[in-house]
């Protein structure tokens, strides 16, 4: 069973920067994707890329402040979130999908993605 656990969540202010990260319990061949979800909203995309840090995607809003890595031989990727605004205020939760081969498409849907984190928690505040 993989398993998936984020960490770096925190609050900031406007402006600021956070580091998430994403470590998956045992190494596998497929996509690693982050998304969070606001009190009273859907979860949404915020980015995904490979097990071999390739195909990188981005939710049309958050391109240019945020970026998405994957460290191979820690297994563990990363979020990096620059200039943060209140509306990111969100739980971020990071997610595995181990399909057998080093592919992400941003077409994948949240139920592709079978293993999850319990989430962690970012405030922005004004």
């Amino acid at each position: 069973q993989v398993h998936v656990s984020e960490s770096g969540g925190g609050s900031v202010q406007a402006g600021g920067s956070l580091k998430l990260s994403c470590e998956v319990s045992e190494r596998i061949r497929g996509c690693i994707a982050w998304f969070r979800q606001a009190p009273g909203k859907q979860r949404e995309d915020v980015a995904r890329i490979s097990t071999t840090n390739t195909y990188p995607s981005y939710r049309n809003s958050l391109k240019g402040r945020f970026s998405v890595s994957y460290d191979e031989a820690k297994k563990t990727n990363y979020l990096q979130m620059t200039m943060l605004k209140p509306e990111d205020t969100a739980t971020y939760f990071c997610a595995a999908a181990s399909w057998g081969y080093n592919y992400c498409s941003s077409e994948s849907s949240q139920s592709d993605f079978r293993y999850w984190g319990q989430g962690t928690q970012v405030t922005v505040s004004a």
